[in-house]
């Protein structure tokens, strides 16, 4: 997939487009179906498949509170690559971007950057300055300008909406096992294993010390699948600050289970399959040990004999 950063740039391909809008932070069910219509879309109509998002969150930039987003940037380009998406531009999200009229925005936008013969969105889709454009406004210039637009309705599971914002407190508050029916798989984060304090080599259980750009990272003691040299491997992952050591630095740690080798400075991906308890204060480093141990024991007969799939 070819990732541009201008207009300029997107303007380039010289293809008419098939073209889906959104933040697709997640990469949830709702935001797989508007993909995947768009993917179909374009072979239909032999149009190149192209996304457009943004970064960063329009509402990191207008938002009362500032957004905490699922993916990195990183992993929400390869999320849309393995749907099978040609091209995305990655619009930088800034105030003049923002004060775009939404007439404007068609026109340089979708028909002059991305020469638009279809365009998908959301049914929630709003564009333009302070949010002015609707899709009855789009669905206008679509006659006017020659491109058809398609409103790919909501998903809901158990009743439930499927959200970005939903899945933001589900993994808040360390429900990764209600976000997996949300986002269709685990949730997962990345980052480079660093060198820590040693601490959970002395106790008896050795971990990997994980520093990861992403901004939402579940609290707690999980259950996980640590992704290192191209295979996932069971781990029990610890998410905290270390009380019984008073500590106040935000640690991730994963103990990889039979699994001794040295991976410094390796990258690696985390999936949270299941949470176990949440991190707490001991009243000894031997207790923790104790307690180390049950929930050692418990990772291996989760993981004993298990085929993990979402």
């Amino acid at each position: 997939m070819k990732v541009f950063r201008s207009f300029e740039e997107f303007a380039g391909l010289s293809r008419h487009s098939a073209l889906a809008i959104g933040n697709f932070d997640g990469l949830h069910l709702g935001h797989q179906k508007i993909l995947k219509f768009m993917v179909r879309q374009a072979k239909r109509q032999k149009l190149l498949s192209c996304v457009l998002t943004f970064s960063p969150h329009p509402e990191k930039i207008f938002g009362p509170d500032k957004v905490c987003m699922i993916q990195t940037l990183e992993q929400r380009l390869e999320g849309i690559e393995n749907i099978g998406v040609e091209a995305t531009l990655v619009v930088p999200f800034n105030r003049r971007f923002a004060n775009l009229r939404p007439r404007d925005f068609v026109e340089k936008v979708l028909v002059h950057a991305a020469a638009v013969r279809t365009v998908i969105i959301g049914e929630n889709f709003r564009f333009g300055k302070k949010r002015e454009g609707d899709i009855p406004a789009l669905c206008r210039y679509g006659d006017e300008l020659g491109f058809e637009v398609h409103a790919v309705p909501q998903v809901r599971k158990n009743r439930t909406i499927v959200s970005s914002s939903h899945i933001r407190d589900l993994l808040k508050q360390g429900a990764v096992e209600d976000a997996v029916p949300l986002l269709g798989r685990f949730y997962e984060i990345e980052g480079d294993v660093i060198s820590g304090a040693g601490r959970g080599k002395t106790l008896g259980f050795p971990t990997a010390n994980v520093q990861s750009p992403n901004e939402i990272v579940p609290r707690g003691v999980f259950l996980t699948l640590l992704g290192v040299e191209g295979k996932p491997r069971p781990a029990l992952t610890n998410v905290g600050v270390r009380p019984t050591f008073g500590r106040k630095k935000l640690t991730i740690e994963a103990h990889i289970l039979n699994f001794r080798k040295n991976i410094y400075g390796e990258s690696v991906k985390i999936g949270f399959l299941k949470k176990l308890r949440d991190e707490r204060a001991f009243a000894s480093p031997e207790d923790l040990s104790r307690q180390l141990q049950k929930d050692m024991d418990a990772a291996e007969r989760f993981f004993q004999g298990r085929r993990i799939f979402p």
